[in-house]
């Protein structure tokens, strides 16, 4: 993996994004993700704000799953075809909800509490030095990021309807299978970013972060595509 210089304030101009937000929680208790609250704020809302402070609006984002609380003007929400169809086939739907013509999209997780912190991250990588299909977090293990990164949507798209076409389906099918040959630039997480949610452990270090700071917390990731993981990216849940 090729590994891009840091981003340096560009703007996402012809950029979206698809949020996976529609995992079982099943290490959580069966609670969505997306609902529970860092500093008072929603995961999901909190991605979104990210977003919406990165440059990418609603209207240019899709949300594959539960929807936010209240619902926001102009964003997409969707969910895969059978529900906890896992991360890839939820990919998929939120892929052919984006705008016509955006050229790039970002794929994020809801349960990323330093959003702010990665959006930017990817937000500012300039495309000319992605990878053939663009550019994912790495974290300080090493781990490739899937559901934290910056595709080229042509070749993404591709790569899933090929899957779609050769499977049958995308019900249950693995994101790390489909996606980790593919081409990617790397961009480190040199902050720890990228980390998610996915048990009450995790929940409460984010809590103790944002009360020690008196902001939301800032934070990184582990591993999004452990088997042993119900909640992470080769589940049918999904790590969203």
């Amino acid at each position: 993996m090729t590994e891009v210089q840091r981003p340096a304030g560009r703007r996402p101009d012809g950029l979206a994004a698809v949020v996976l937000s529609g995992g079982r929680g099943s290490r959580l208790g069966g609670v969505s993700k997306a609902a529970l609250d860092v500093a008072g704020v929603a995961l999901l809302d909190g991605v979104l704000d990210a977003l919406a402070a990165g440059g990418v609006p609603a209207r240019r984002t899709v949300v594959v799953g539960d929807g936010p609380e209240p619902a926001r003007d102009g964003l997409l929400v969707t969910r895969e075809e059978p529900p906890f169809g896992g991360p890839l086939a939820a990919l998929g739907a939120g892929l052919a909800l984006v705008p016509t013509g955006v050229p790039e999209v970002l794929v994020l997780a809801c349960d990323l509490p330093a959003a702010r912190e990665l959006v930017p991250l990817l937000t500012g990588v300039d495309p000319r030095h992605g990878g053939a299909f663009g550019t994912a977090v790495v974290d300080a293990d090493g781990r490739t990021q899937w559901l934290a990164a910056r595709y080229r949507r042509a070749p993404l798209a591709a790569a899933i309807e090929r899957a779609r076409a050769d499977l049958g389906t995308l019900d249950g099918v693995s994101l790390r299978a489909v996606l980790g040959p593919v081409p990617l630039a790397g961009i480190a997480d040199e902050t720890g970013a990228s980390r998610d949610v996915d048990t009450p452990d995790d929940l409460a270090r984010e809590r103790r972060r944002a009360a020690g700071s008196g902001r939301a917390a800032g934070s990184g990731r582990p591993d999004p595509d452990d088997p042993d993981d119900p909640d992470d990216a080769d589940d049918a849940g999904g790590p969203r």
